[in-house]
């Protein structure tokens, strides 16, 4: 049995569904326990990466980091929180630079709450590795009794490319979109916070092309306004650090182990949960022939599409890189010192190659490497339950324990009480009984018209009651249906009253689901909301 499985630890943890609510995974008051339980572990880290202590690689990789995310932060907002924390103690967490929803953002507001609990420096990751999901923010109008979606665009559509290499395509829709979004949600949200946001997105893109970073530092330079003291820098940044490509160097060293520990583990993870996707978690890191797939994107500036990163020996001091689309390149690697391949990542660098983590790798380090403490979503706690595993399976290390926050708020749009009616499959229900049952239905009077009604009604019940025989199973079918189709007549005003009531019920669900959809962006809800719904959220400052 691979090491490393005993940590395969499958917890169903589930986004809150109830307006107002949160997740906190474990509790808030035992994260104290779990920083110390983590830091005990970052001191007892000898593992040897090809030379260097683990704990000492770690040791670097935290002040490269604290010194990165400074002068990052530095240009934008003030910084000057960090001289009166521990640089040595240090607490994390990171999403995509996207405009994404309130639960997403509760993770930076614990961040910056829990940083300051414990004298450590918060830093945010911007994962600008991942590609860009689309040019449009989803964004709701009409009126509280019939509202409408619509997706407006912030920018144009562009080819497919990650965000750190994502320009502002359009500046004519880029700065038209806060005054269209701002009107399609004016009936339902008088003051989005969007107000406020977009002015500093694009007085952020007076200074940089890039999307991302323009989104991403706006969001920041907004948390400063409210008080949040962390710190910030792109993932990219720390893909470019001497300790990190020190660690990257003694992972395509170490490939061939490394791939079999990881695909046993993704394996017994799939075959335990009965997960018959090949891409969840994650994918198997392929091999072919003397190709082996690395953890990590490779792209170049002139051609910015990410791909897999697959490596092979070229001898016992040269390694051949490739994406298998045109790229490859070569980078000394021998099984002694690392010095050389680290300046051959920099020469890379230099020439406009791009290699950045993938997923998985993203957070080993960030957990392994540079800080105490990472705060998780419910989406990234569940693939790094796998994370945990390979930590221990490859590195034979107690992995640290992670943090999993997140919550659910809805817009606050005022809108009336839903009439009293069942939901729309009731009466698409009484609907097919209606066409074939009608019998049931029928409003018998005394007169000729209901008189030729219960004739109708009492042929087909002497058909139903009928025994079925090959002779007579085709003729009892046609006679059935005939006669539910003669009976439509005198059930039609109680079909037009269920019509009537299935409209009303299908425009109450579709009010129901646009009110009621948590992935709204942070900046359509009112700053006050957002602020009283963090801080209710929050416990007390220590």
């Amino acid at each position: 049995m691979t090491a490393g499985y005993e940590h395969l630890e499958y917890r169903r943890l589930r986004a809150p569904q109830e307006d107002g609510t949160a997740l906190f995974d474990p509790t808030w008051d035992r994260v104290g326990a779990i920083v110390d339980r983590n830091a005990q572990r970052h001191a007892q880290a000898l593992y040897d990466v090809h030379g260097k202590c683990l704990r000492a690689l770690a040791d670097q990789a935290r002040q490269e980091l604290v010194d990165a995310a400074q002068r990052w932060t530095a240009t934008y907002r003030d910084v000057s929180f960090v001289a009166h924390r521990d640089p040595t103690r240090i607490f994390l967490a990171g999403h995509q630079p996207q405009m994404f929803h309130p639960g997403v953002w509760l993770k930076n507001f614990a961040l910056d709450r829990l940083a300051a609990d414990h004298n450590a420096v918060g830093v945010n990751l911007i994962v600008d590795s991942d590609t860009i999901r689309g040019n449009t923010l989803r964004v709701p109008g009409g009126s509280p009794e019939t509202p409408n979606v619509a997706n407006i665009a912030f920018d144009a559509s562009g080819p497919v490319v990650p965000f750190e290499e994502r320009q502002i395509l359009d500046r004519q829709i880029f700065e038209q979109f806060a005054g269209q979004a701002g009107r399609q949600i004016a009936p339902l949200i008088r003051t989005p916070v969007l107000q406020q946001y977009w002015p500093l997105v694009q007085s952020r893109a007076a200074e940089s092309d890039r999307l991302g970073l323009c989104l991403a530092q706006a969001r920041h330079q907004l948390e400063g306004q409210w008080n949040l003291k962390t710190l910030e820098i792109p993932q990219s940044a720390i893909c470019d650090s001497t300790s990190f490509r020190w660690f990257l160097c003694h992972l395509l060293d170490e490939l061939p182990r490394f791939r079999e520990i990881h695909n046993a583990i993704l394996g017994q993870y799939r075959r335990s949960h009965r997960i018959r996707s090949a891409v969840h978690p994650a994918s198997d890191l392929a091999q072919n022939g003397d190709w082996i797939e690395a953890p990590f994107w490779i792209w170049s500036v002139d051609s910015p599409r990410r791909r897999r990163l697959f490596v092979r020996r070229r001898g016992p001091s040269m390694m051949e890189l490739t994406n298998r689309d045109g790229l490859t390149v070569t980078l000394p690697l021998g099984s002694g010192d690392l010095s050389g391949a680290v300046d051959g990542l920099h020469d890379l660098a230099e020439q406009g190659v791009r290699i950045r983590s993938r997923a998985l790798i993203t957070t080993m380090w960030a957990r392994i490497a540079l800080g105490d403490l990472f705060i998780h979503g419910i989406g990234g706690a569940k693939y790094d339950q796998v994370t945990s595993a390979l930590i221990a399976g490859f590195f034979g290390l107690q992995p640290s324990q992670f943090l999993t926050v997140s919550a659910t708020l809805h817009l606050p749009i005022q809108h009336p009480a839903s009439p009293s009616l069942e939901a729309p499959g009731f009466y698409q229900q009484q609907l097919r009984r209606l066409e074939y049952q009608p019998d049931r239905f029928l409003d018998l009077r005394p007169d000729s018209a209901a008189a030729e009604a219960r004739q109708l009604a009492e042929e087909k019940w002497l058909w139903i009651n009928n025994t079925i025989t090959p002779e007579n199973y085709r003729e009892r079918f046609f006679s059935i249906r005939r006669l539910n189709r003669r009976l439509q007549a005198w059930v039609e005003p109680q079909r037009q009253l269920v019509l009537q009531d299935l409209k009303c019920a299908e425009q109450a669900a579709t009010a129901t689901a646009i009110h009621t959809w948590r992935e709204y962006g942070f900046c359509l809800f009112p700053g006050e909301t957002l602020r009283d719904f963090f801080c209710r959220l929050l416990p007390k400052r220590a």
